[in-house]
């Protein structure tokens, strides 16, 4: 037992509407104790900084570079990140030494796969010297220089979970994580592990409701409710080479964008957006070695009811269930920032972060940058 560490895992993922922190007791292989776990909002002008920084970041040609106000912006998000590890360490009685690392995701402003280019702001030394615990970061970039797509990496966290799925769950199951992007993770009856993007998640819809209500998401799934699918609309976004092409490829926020203003109205544009998301995991999942039995969703996207119904329903027709992770015994809103965590002990000791079977990458591979504090 001496080899399990306790991390903390940061994640801001591409909704960029806070931070999701968790804590962690593990191996970085087998061993997987949960620890307490939390969300910290971003303010709006903060949050406004972040989409200004997507638009900075378009000029990006070396992932070093940091033009015009990218490099100010970097270290606001930084030191929000620091805040939220202060404020989460004090609510739970932890002190900074019984953390023995931290996970930090950063946030991605460029992910140009197709170019090996994959941009997280966020300064692993600063947070390391803030929260005087040590900081692994930048954990995509290692993938690309060996050939991968940089993402998804969260896979190596869902298989160890597999592992510890309760009985009665069927297999092949696929692990849905429904974020601004959802990814899917495919763990077969014989462990083997196959992940790649599957499309918009809750990306579309945050961004529709923002631009009519000014509000950044659809809580509770209301406005969907209220609409109705659009079927060329919902065929138009499924013509994209991305659901066709023969090699699987990670997605950047802007491969994909929300329908123009008075295309259709708020609630069918909402209730189309969200039936797209289980059309997308669907369409994806077809590349998978086997048809899946369980999909087990995360992130975000399981808490919008109509997003859920829709996956579902379209699921059934593939003699498939779809079940939120806590259904799992899991924490689906955790299980990211728990990944960065996991991911963090793993390249401490040298383990491989990616697979030739998620990200596409050569050959196994580990990754990120170690701060000290």
């Amino acid at each position: 037992m001496g080899d399990v560490k306790t991390a903390i895992g940061l994640m801001s993922g591409t909704s960029m509407d806070g931070i999701d922190i968790a804590l962690l007791h593990t191996d970085g292989e087998s061993i997987v104790r949960h620890g307490p776990s939390g969300y910290f909002p971003y303010d709006p002008h903060l949050r406004a900084i972040w989409q200004k920084a997507l638009t900075t970041a378009k000029s990006i040609r070396e992932r070093r570079e940091r033009p015009e106000d990218l490099g100010d912006a970097e270290r606001k998000l930084t030191l929000a990140h620091a805040a939220a590890v202060k404020s989460f360490l004090h609510r739970h009685k932890l002190q900074a030494d019984q953390i023995d690392v931290i996970g930090f995701h950063g946030q991605t402003v460029l992910h140009r796969p197709d170019e090996a280019l994959t941009v997280q702001i966020g300064d692993g030394p600063l947070l390391a010297e803030e929260t005087g615990i040590d900081v692994v970061y930048d954990m995509r970039a290692n993938d690309m220089v060996h050939g991968g797509q940089g993402a998804p990496l969260i896979p190596a966290y869902h298989a160890a979970l597999a592992a510890n799925l309760p009985e009665g769950f069927a297999t092949p199951a696929v692990f849905v994580n429904i974020g601004g992007i959802s990814n899917l993770t495919f763990i077969g009856d014989n462990g083997r592990l196959a992940a790649f993007d599957s499309g918009p998640g809750n990306m579309l819809i945050d961004q529709w409701i923002e631009a009519h209500t000014g509000k950044t998401f659809d809580k509770g799934g209301k406005v969907a409710a209220s609409g109705k699918v659009v079927p060329p609309l919902v065929t138009r976004y499924m013509e994209s080479p991305f659901f066709s092409a023969n090699i699987r490829r990670s997605l950047d926020r802007s491969d994909f964008l929300p329908p123009q203003k008075g295309e259709v109205s708020l609630g069918d544009g909402a209730r189309t957006l969200a039936h797209l998301t289980g059309t997308a995991i669907l369409k994806s999942a077809s590349y998978l070695p086997e048809a899946a039995k369980t999909y087990v969703v995360c992130g975000g996207g399981r808490l919008n009811p109509v997003i859920m119904a829709e996956f579902a329903a379209q699921a059934a027709e593939k003699d498939a269930k779809v079940i939120a992770a806590e259904d799992a015994g899991f924490d689906g809103g955790a299980m990211e920032a728990e990944a960065w965590a996991y991911l963090a002990v793993r390249s401490l000791k040298g383990l491989p972060l990616t697979y030739p079977g998620t990200t596409g990458v050569a050959e196994p591979v580990t990754g990120g940058v170690l701060a000290t504090a």
